[in-house]
């Protein structure tokens, strides 16, 4: 009762805050069309679910399982595959608020930055899109914050106890995504913590050593798990889509950082905006205080920034959420320092509003009308505008189960992996009356088993993406025997298209 009455406002502030994020990325959770990548992991899901020799298919992909194994838990409970996939980023959203409360709590030895922290990432619209998505990114950040938070720990106290949650911690991270990697490269910066003017310094940095390795140990023993699978190997073949080899780096070290820097500068600014990126830098002017650790946070972002934007071959904003997480709590401090040096409260108010206006906006139309919201031009157009979007699928799914209710159906789609033919096996796989097919490559002329079922039953073929046949993006060759049942238009030169075969 003592520690309640305590810490009674600071509850009372955590549980105001879990309310607000638990409302903002549950609100219409499944508003926006599934994701050509959402609808990959989320089939993979069910069929980890159904059937236990396929539990590590991800790696067919490159991809690590453990965002597969959580969705595949809670396919079990929820009726809709999609806001099941969906509710894993939820989830994890939800701790990396409490992980982001703790870390600027313990980082800052000072509960109300904590508390500044949580309240930012409630608001940030980069976490209020992907905490609403099923991708691995929102899970790949909570690892981050609460690998974060335990280096921290280690550093200050040396504890054994620490190292081995702490590896366990990074090793959930590495087999989420491989740019977890970085709670390890980015270890050593937690020297910038050590206290070093202390008695037999030497004897503490060498158990910090030990302890840094026993938790590397940990991971590392954690990830072998992957190589009880044949498919292992795929992940460092897939790694290398997205980023250069040392020895390619080499041969033109600066020919796309800068083109890189261009695009991750532009996304980042997109999410935090101008005045949020402003208090973040502020926070080693405003104060002369905890000077190192401010440079540890902003180590944990600029390593691995620079990193994506020397290395990075293919790229997207969703790299980057992880990154920016420390510099929510810089932010946080520097808006703590504010809130110290004005004494009225509406001021207070107001200058809040100032830094966080545009968030507040951006969050509303997320919610309400993501056409609308400011988000980097890159997920607008893969989630909204261009090809990859699920704008059509759920008309798709809707007008095929109305088709199948009373006869058998054939649905062909273009493409064999992707949003294509995944979103509609993961609503209709189980329909006995619809056969499923995809195809890749598309050619001038049909698939003659496409022809075949249409002499047999209704068959329906969806359009979605380019290929050297098609009369257009989303659009079927005209040398096909179809009649057009509804086509969507994504942007001016991007559709979306249902046909019927002709017998």
């Amino acid at each position: 009762m003592k520690y309640l009455k305590t810490h009674r406002f600071v509850l009372f502030a955590l549980l105001l805050l879990c309310g607000f994020y638990f409302f903002s990325r549950l609100f219409n959770l499944a508003g926006l069309p599934i994701f050509t990548d959402e609808a990959i992991y989320i089939r993979w899901a069910q069929i980890a679910h159904d059937d236990a020799a396929w539990r590590f298919i991800s790696l067919t992909d490159g991809k690590q399982p453990s965002f597969i194994w959580i969705a595949m838990l809670l396919i079990e409970f929820i009726k809709d595959p999609l806001v099941a996939g969906r509710l894993v980023s939820v989830i994890a959203g939800f701790f990396s608020l409490i992980g982001i409360f703790f870390l600027g709590r313990e980082i800052f030895k000072n509960t109300k930055i904590g508390l500044f922290s949580a309240l930012l990432y409630v608001l940030y619209p980069f976490s209020l899109l992907y905490d609403r998505m099923a991708l691995y990114d929102s899970l790949v950040a909570m690892f981050i914050i609460w690998t974060l938070y335990f280096t921290v720990l280690l550093v200050r106290h040396v504890r054994l106890d620490i190292a081995l949650i702490l590896g366990m911690i990074i090793g959930g991270g590495m087999l989420t995504k491989t740019s977890a990697n970085f709670g390890f490269i980015l270890l050593p910066f937690a020297l910038l913590l050590f206290p070093f003017k202390k008695k037999f310094d030497k004897l503490l940095l060498g158990k910090f050593v030990l302890f840094a390795g026993v938790a590397f140990i940990i991971a590392n023993a954690m990830y072998t798990i992957l190589r009880l699978s044949p498919f292992y190997h795929i992940i460092g073949q897939k790694n290398l889509s997205f980023i250069y080899s040392f020895s390619e780096w080499l041969q033109s070290p600066f020919a796309y950082v800068f083109g890189n820097l261009k695009g991750l500068g532009g996304w980042l600014g997109d999410y935090m905006t101008i005045p949020v990126l402003v208090l973040a830098a502020s926070a080693f002017f405003v104060s002369r205080k905890y000077t190192r650790e401010k440079l540890l946070l902003l180590a944990w972002f600029l390593v691995p920034f620079m990193a994506l934007a020397f290395f990075g071959k293919v790229v997207y904003p969703r790299f980057i959420l992880f990154m920016t997480m420390p510099l929510l709590v810089l932010s946080a401090y520097s808006l703590y320092c504010l809130m110290t040096y004005i004494k009225l409260t509406w001021l207070k108010a107001v200058v809040i509003f100032v830094f966080i206006g545009m968030w507040i906006v951006t969050d509303y139309y997320i919610l309400i009308d993501i056409k609308k919201a400011s988000i980097a031009s890159g997920d607008r157009d893969q989630f909204i505008t261009d090809w990859p979007a699920g704008g059509g699928v759920n008309e798709t799914i809707t007008f095929l189960k109305e088709k199948a209710k009373s006869e058998k159906i054939f649905v062909g789609t273009q493409g064999t992996f992707g949003l294509m033919p995944y979103a509609i096996e993961i609503f209709l796989s189980k329909n006995p009356n619809i056969t499923i097919k995809g195809y890749w490559p598309i050619e001038a002329q049909p698939p003659q088993e496409l022809l075949d079922a249409s002499r047999k039953m209704p068959t329906y073929v969806v359009f979605y993406q380019p290929c050297p046949s098609c009369v257009g993006i989303g659009k079927a060759p005209k040398s096909w025997p179809l009649t057009e049942e509804f086509q969507m238009k994504k942007n001016d030169e991007t559709y979306y298209t249902v046909y019927k075969v002709n017998p």
